[in-house]
Order: C-alpha cells, then sequence, then structure tokens
C-alpha cells in the first residue's frame, strides 16, 4: 500500500447508495486488493477542517476556483495515528498532498505540535493563526488497489459532520463517496463497473457538503443540485 501513496494525483468521484456496496465490491473482487488494517477492512477516519473565520477555503471551492487548499488534521484511528494534512488543486486539476505526523493534541490546534505548526506555516495559503477549525468528519473507509499498483479506490460511508461553529451535526447514513486516484487520466476497471452501474462521475468535497450542510450562514448556491442529490439518496435511497 505504500507504493501507492498518489499523493500528486487526479481525483474521480463519485455519489452512490450506500447499499449498492456489495454488489461493487463482488464486482471489484477479481481485480482489487483489499486493505486490512490490523484485521479491519473498514477503518474510521476522524477530520478536522481548519478555515479562516471567513471561511475562504470553502468559499474558493464553491465560487469555482481553480487553485485552492484545504487544511486539516486526521486520525487514523485503528493505526492510532495523527496527522496535519495540506492539500492542493492545481488549475490543471490535479491533487498534490503533503502531511506530516503529529502528536494527538494537536488534532484540534495545530499550535500544539512545533514541528506540524513549523510545516503548516511554511505551506498555508493563509495566515495560520488565523485557522481554527470548522467543520469535523467522521466515516469509515474501504480501500482498493488494482493489481498492477497503479491506482486507489476508496469507498467512504457512514458520514457524520459537525460543525464546531455553529453546532450543527447532519449524517448521511445512506450515502457512499467513492474516489478513484490515479496518476494522470488512464483506463480503470473500477470506473468501468461504476458506469455499468449507472453510476457516474460527480465532483464533491466532503468539506464543502459538511459546511453546505451545517452552516446556513455560508452560501451554498452552487452545490445546491448536489445537496439535492444526497437528499435524495438520504432520505429515498435512490
Amino acid at each position: 500500500m505504500k507504493s501507492v501513496k498518489l499523493m500528486n494525483r487526479i481525483d474521480t468521484k463519485y455519489l452512490m447508495r450506500l447499499s449498492d456496496l456489495p454488489a461493487l465490491l463482488e464486482r471489484a473482487a477479481p481485480l482489487y486488493f483489499v486493505q486490512d488494517v490490523d484485521g479491519s477492512r473498514t477503518p474510521t477516519y476522524d477530520t478536522i477542517y481548519y478555515d479562516t473565520p471567513l471561511c475562504d477555503m470553502y468559499l474558493r471551492h464553491h465560487d469555482h476556483q481553480l487553485r485552492r487548499q484545504k487544511i486539516r488534521t486526521r486520525n487514523y484511528v485503528e493505526s492510532r495515528l495523527w496527522f496535519l494534512e495540506v492539500k492542493n488543486k492545481t488549475n490543471t486539476g490535479r491533487t498534490k498532498k503533503k502531511r506530516v505526523q503529529i502528536a494527538p493534541e494537536a488534532f484540534n490546534d495545530v499550535k500544539n505540535d512545533v514541528q506540524g505548526f513549523e510545516f503548516l506555516e511554511m505551506r498555508s495559503h493563509y495566515d495560520p493563526l488565523s485557522l481554527t477549525p470548522h467543520v469535523r468528519t467522521h466515516f469509515s473507509r474501504v480501500t482498493l488497489v488494482n493489481k498492477a499498483m497503479t491506482e486507489r479506490i476508496t469507498l467512504d460511508f457512514g458520514l457524520k459532520f459537525e460543525n464546531f461553529r455553529t453546532g450543527i451535526i447532519a449524517e448521511c447514513p445512506k450515502l457512499m463517496i467513492v474516489e478513484v486516484k490515479q496518476d494522470g487520466a488512464a483506463n480503470s476497471d473500477i470506473k468501468d463497473i461504476l458506469l455499468s452501474m449507472r453510476v457516474h462521475p460527480a465532483k464533491c468535497s466532503k468539506y464543502c457538503i459538511g459546511t453546505a450542510l451545517t452552516n446556513p450562514n455560508v452560501k451554498s448556491n452552487r452545490f445546491k443540485q448536489k445537496l439535492r442529490l444526497i437528499e435524495k439518496i438520504v432520505d429515498h435511497g435512490v
């Protein structure tokens, strides 16, 4: 798995029903390996997204700015590892991620880890002192890797969003977010499987979905169509 980190990659995302997960895995089984973390194939991810007081990172995404950045701390729960991660999206659509391991006490406040804060000072497009926790996401993940070790697929479900600034919590128990991560545009068995299941690419961000669902004070017009699709999946399983 370490050889397929794909920290510089092209992402393709999909929204689908969690109830379709067994059918998807059955078709993918002959073609992909599945990650096992200490006996668990559905490890838990706990993430805090940071933003400025005006939610500048969220708004750049909402306003369709191609060059944008997201900053988060993440707890890989079963592995008992904590990281500070900086994700940059380029104007060519590539995702470039850099990360550094941090102490557990820095999960809610990066300033509690000296090396982590220095890492943030070097890489953040924003004043690090202005960044505070905004949205916390919690989900389980199945990770697949193709036999050629050139492609990583993540299947995220059991999504829960908690907003630190509004206190609002939202859950999407019937939703699954699929992300295909590749070095570049290439043929993909999982993309063919998804197409055969009538699941089509849908650009989305867990941070932006979580913000739109839990913060009524920010604009979300651009995401309304996406939110309606999620609402249909969550409420009706269609």
